[in-house]
């Protein structure tokens, strides 16, 4: 396929007045006047109030008077339209005296990794402007940094730009948690020279002339997708078809479309979780490919299931969130506070207390935004937010979306529902193939199309496979004025791959697994029929191996006893873990996107449910054995009393098969699929456990049982109490049985070696969840 040719770019310049400097970046026009809106402002009376245009076109830059009253001077003479480049002087009001400007080229970025990617663009006047001092500058959030940033991703003590005595500067990194950012990518220490963005936070700053200029994002930017193209199979089937369209600021975006036309690998392109294979995305004239470990921090996404654990209240379940996603540093009180700003904001005061699960399918959903607001993103963006609601909930989703939009963010939502798209302010139709069927005004698309109903345009994607859709939007006066002539970017060359990292930890993981701890514990503890379950699971097995022991271990008694605390331990620790981590998956994944760590996340399962494992293992074993004549040879176990040895291989099979139903939870896709397979977890381990059949010189079957925790635990019991002693046979005659340290220590040891196994398992199946920009 033939390749779109690039139009030559106007150079970045920089244009220096008496009041301050602006950079002009080829993205857009730049107005100059007396007007306190223009990009350059001139308090000067011989200026009009809108005085001139500086425009890029076909590679350089133009001047245009815009009919001021007092003229417009290049070079000394007076111009209506002139062509304009570095080292050209303009005046105005008058030739002589009046307000002058001077064009001189940006430096260029220095070589070498991070900056050697291209200079971010920023199409905005300075938030602030300061002097750059020759000594080193503190920046943070604490009150006495020189720069002080009031945003709550920053660190109280985040980075220092530092001068060198011979004119350079350097961004130093001080231990921040959530990062400093050099031409969008992640550094600790790094020179910077006239052009670099340093990035920290929301505010990113540049270095312009002897000034430091500051932009903040206050959420009200822009979006210009440029031919997104994406597919699989090779290149074979296209999922998304040279896609563009800009989006405003402040701007309600809905994309619709049947079933199987890209929405979704839409969605992924436009937040970088599946970057496109071709094309670019400009975040406010930001390449967000390139940028990616910077601006994805300032990305909301609401997947379509609730990010939210149901049992915990809406004030527990949002602290918990902000713990996680707020630097270290935070401070109690300053969370708080922002989580009580976003309950107000999405009207859930009332609601604070109540818990997730009690909630209707819309709070719901506008609890889920609020996790996402936490951190103010800048580009909010939704899918399938209206699911499953009835048309009430759905237009007061959508209410809410839209006031959203009007606060200053910019929101794209995926949806199925056609009720309420009134309320956007553009409608992105994707047609099959993955194609732009419309993109314009939500009122007038069924005109466009020429149906009274969506339901009839829908039947017509279906039923007109061969109609050209695309094609028939891009003749039409839609696409030229509200794509053409709206967009304001010039064509951008690919965007580099985004690089397939995790964004900074904004807490250590030790910070990490006590907040994961503590909400586990609450979740678990609000879960009253896990909290029944649990505690009547043990007592009800430990009586069952109570009866079938008796009064003494002798004979077959002996067997069955283990046996049944065998079967009762692994039914305890797998049927604990198995459903975990697949009905927390779309939470993981969320967090893990905003910088949650993996190990972290699966040290807190293993912490609880291990401990919880190893309680009902004790109960277990003490119920079934307590006051039992053991019948241990000598009256002793091998290393400690029979009970107390017994009572610890039981707890290391019950946390064993913990650990094995945390492998099938990260394993299956749907959490139905668990009970069968915990079924068959717990029928191999009964047939392979040594108590039923031999093993010991069975071929296959003696090696497969190598890998069944029940097997290495039934042999550490049947050591404790001589087994072979007590029921000799060919059955017992296993190697595994002999009363001694050496096999009890191994029995023992391979069920650690069998957890540990099983724990790096989960890691890796966890990754392999993950989306690939995550992964590490």
């Amino acid at each position: 396929m033939a390749e779109r040719p690039v139009a030559p770019t106007a150079p970045e310049l920089v244009l220096e007045t008496e009041t301050g400097s602006t950079v002009m970046t080829p993205g857009r026009a730049y107005h100059v006047g007396r007007d306190p809106l223009s990009d350059v402002v001139l308090d000067d009376a011989r200026v009009s109030w809108h005085h001139a245009v500086l425009r890029p076109k076909d590679g350089h830059w133009t001047l245009h008077d815009d009919h001021s009253t007092n003229g417009t001077y290049a070079d000394g003479r007076r111009i209506d339209d002139w062509d304009v480049g570095p080292g050209s002087v303009i005046r105005f009001g008058n030739p002589a005296d009046g307000p002058r400007a001077v064009l001189v080229s940006r430096s260029p970025a220095p070589t070498g990794p991070p900056a050697a990617a291209a200079p971010t663009a920023l199409f905005r006047q300075p938030t602030t402007v300061r002097p750059l001092p020759a000594r080193t500058i503190r920046i943070g959030r604490a009150e006495d940094n020189d720069l002080v940033l009031d945003d709550l991703v920053v660190s109280r003590r985040h980075a220092e730009l530092r001068a060198h005595a011979d004119g350079t500067y350097e961004i130093v990194d001080v231990g921040s948690h959530n990062g400093t950012f050099l031409n969008g990518q992640l550094v600790e220490r790094a020179p910077i020279g006239p052009g670099d963005v340093v990035g920290i936070g929301h505010s990113a700053f540049r270095l312009v002339g002897d000034q430091l200029q500051e932009y903040v994002d206050t959420g009200e930017v822009s979006l210009d997708v440029q031919d997104l193209t994406v597919t699989v199979d090779q290149g074979r089937k296209i999922l998304l078809d040279h896609v563009s369209f800009p989006v405003g600021e402040k701007c309600l975006l809905a994309v619709v479309g049947p079933s199987g036309s890209g929405k979704t690998t839409l969605l992924n392109a436009l937040t970088g979780q599946r970057p496109a294979g071709h094309g670019t995305v400009l975040y406010d004239g930001r390449d967000l490919y390139r940028d990616y470990a910077e601006l994805r921090q300032r990305i909301g996404l609401v997947p379509q299931d609730d990010i939210l654990h149901v049992q915990l209240t809406v004030r527990d379940a949002l602290a918990y969130a902000a713990e996680l996603r707020f630097p270290q540093d935070t401070a109690p009180e300053e969370r708080r506070a922002r989580v009580e700003e976003v309950l107000r904001e999405l009207g859930l005061e009332q609601r604070a207390g109540q818990p997730v699960h009690s909630l209707s399918g819309g709070q719901r959903k506008r609890v889920s935004v609020a996790l996402e607001l936490l951190t103010k993103p800048s580009l909010l963006f939704l899918d399938e937010p209206t699911s499953g609601l009835d048309p009430g909930m759905d237009r007061s989703v959508m209410q809410t979306l839209r006031g959203l939009a009007d606060d200053g963010r910019t929101v794209i939502v995926v949806t199925h529902s056609v009720l309420s798209l009134d309320v956007c302010d553009r409608l992105l139709v994707l047609a099959p193939g993955g194609r732009i069927g419309y993109y314009g005004p939500p009122e007038e698309t069924l005109d466009f199309f020429g149906f009274a109903h969506w339901p009839e345009a829908f039947e017509a994607f279906e039923r007109d496979r061969d109609r050209d859709w695309a094609e028939q939007y891009r003749a039409s006066r839609f696409h030229r004025q509200y794509v053409v002539d709206a967009t304001a970017q010039p064509p951008q060359p690919d965007s580099v791959p985004v690089v397939a990292a995790p964004p900074p930890r904004p807490r250590s993981r030790g910070a990490q697994l006590g907040t994961l701890i503590r909400r586990y514990t609450s979740v678990l503890a609000a879960d009253r029929t896990f909290l029944i379950v649990m505690i009547a699971l043990p007592f009800v097995m430990g009586a069952m191996a109570r009866v079938l022991a008796g009064g003494e271990l002798v004979a077959d008694k002996a067997t069955s006893a283990l046996l049944v605390l065998c079967v009762g331990a692994v039914l305890t620790g797998a049927a604990n873990a198995v459903r975990e981590l697949v009905k927390e998956r779309v939470i993981y994944q969320r967090e893990r996107a905003v910088g949650l760590s993996r190990s972290a996340y699966l040290m807190s399962k293993v912490v609880v449910l291990g401990t919880v494992t190893v309680l009902q293992a004790v109960v277990l074993t003490l119920v079934a054995l307590l006051g039992v004549d053991l019948n241990a040879p000598g009256g002793r176990g091998v290393f400690l009393p029979p009970l107390a040895e017994i009572t610890l291989a039981v707890a290391l099979l019950a946390f064993t098969a913990m650990m094995f139903g945390l492998v099938v939870s990260a394993l299956v896709r749907r959490e139905e699929v668990t009970m069968p397979l915990l079924v068959l977890l717990a029928i191999v381990q009964v047939v392979l456990c040594g108590a039923l059949v031999t093993l010991h010189g069975v071929p296959v079957l003696e090696q497969l049982s190598w890998l069944v925790p029940s097997r290495w635990a039934f042999a550490a019991m049947a050591d404790t109490i001589g087994l072979a002693r007590i029921l000799p046979g060919p059955q017992t005659a296993d190697p595994l049985f002999r009363h001694t340290p050496g096999v009890w220590l191994i029995n023992m040891g391979m069920l650690v070696v069998l957890s540990v196994l099983c724990g790096y398992l989960v890691s890796r199946l966890l990754r392999l969840r993950e989306p690939a920009v995550m992964r590490k």
